[in-house]
């Protein structure tokens, strides 16, 4: 974790001012990409097998020992995440999560003591349509899709629906010719004692800090808000209301991770304004609500009758009375006679 904390130390990863220029600041993602790099536990790299390219993921040797230090950072951190230590383990889930998702064209499987193999996915990850400023509302609203599909799902691992710890922009594929997103990288999983809110919004703060510390002032707010409207679930987006507070003590190591190191005070603001547009869609979604349940709708109840025929008791019967009844204009009976004849 020395190296980490050396990292954190620095100033290469404070922005000077409050906003992010046009372009991200090249020191900050130099500095984020170090630090990630240095976290990495496997070691990944593209061949071309049968005539279809493939991404092999190996563990390195010191793999183990360096997922076990950074489990302990997380726990004393109180982060809900852990690295899947075992390579065992991490070969089976990131297998199983890969096929779950992704297995409708693509599959992955184990090879080897220590690697998993898995088919190539078309396009690029959607971190490095952000750096380079083609980011658009379409791909953002792409994987918010997808992220809620895989939010369905099921994990008999959490014995409840499958969320995926480490949603980030780098593990997330777009693919341009088809507008379809996918997810990657299966190596951090949440806690089990998670529930599922809980860790769905985790989910998609990871996913949007990306934007709120990296994206340009005039781009990043309508792109959160696209993602935000296509994700649309109202009890995760209302637990993320909860958990857009900046962090405390040794938590502040792994933000620096998720924000790229940009600059807490523009960060703090961004996430200040993300609850304010939280707040709207729950203001919008409770006034569509009640108009919903004001509006008068149709009956759902019928009389049971022939087709074409009304029932004696029914229409029939009524056009009767009304042929029967008097005009208005025309009393009921006679006058009493109040005067002798003549």
């Amino acid at each position: 974790m020395s190296g980490l904390i050396d990292i954190m130390s620095s100033q290469q990863g404070v922005l000077p001012n409050g906003e992010s220029p046009a372009r991200p600041v090249p020191k900050v993602l130099n500095a984020a990409a170090r630090l990630v790099d240095s976290l990495k536990i496997n070691s990944t790299f593209q061949q071309v097998q049968h005539g279809r390219p493939v991404v092999i993921k190996r563990r390195r040797v010191y793999s183990e020992a360096l997922a076990d230090l950074a489990n302990v950072y997380f726990r004393v951190a109180r982060i809900p995440i852990h690295f899947w230590a075992k390579t065992e383990d991490w070969r089976r889930w990131e297998v199983k999560c890969f096929n779950m998702l992704n297995g409708d064209r693509f599959r992955a499987r184990s090879s080897g003591a220590n690697t998993v193999r898995a088919d190539k996915l078309p396009g690029r990850t959607m971190w490095d349509y952000l750096i380079n400023s083609t980011l658009t509302s379409q791909m953002m609203e792409a994987a918010a899709r997808e992220l809620r599909r895989a939010h369905r799902l099921w994990s008999d691992e959490f014995r409840g629906p499958w969320s995926h710890g480490d949603a980030c922009m780098p593990n997330v594929i777009y693919d341009e010719n088809t507008g379809r997103a996918r997810l990657i990288d299966f190596e951090i999983v949440h806690k089990k004692s998670l529930g599922a809110k809980p860790r769905h919004a985790d989910d998609v703060l990871v996913f949007l800090l990306d934007v709120l510390a990296v994206a340009p002032n005039p781009q990043w707010l309508p792109l959160a808000l696209a993602f935000l409207k296509a994700y649309d679930h109202a009890p995760v987006l209302a637990q993320l209301k909860k958990d857009l507070a900046l962090p405390t003590g040794m938590a502040w190591i792994w933000w620096g991770v998720r924000t790229s190191f940009a600059n807490p005070a523009k960060v703090k603001r961004r996430l200040q304004k993300i609850a304010g547009v939280l707040a709207d869609l729950e203001h919008y979604r409770a006034f569509a609500g009640e108009r919903a349940r004001n509006t008068r709708r149709a009956s759902i109840t019928c009389h049971k009758t022939k087709p074409g025929i009304p029932r004696i008791n029914s229409r029939t019967r009524a056009i009767k009375e009304s042929a029967k009844a008097a005009s208005p204009g025309i009393p009921s009976r006679l006058p009493t006679r109040t005067y002798p004849p003549s």
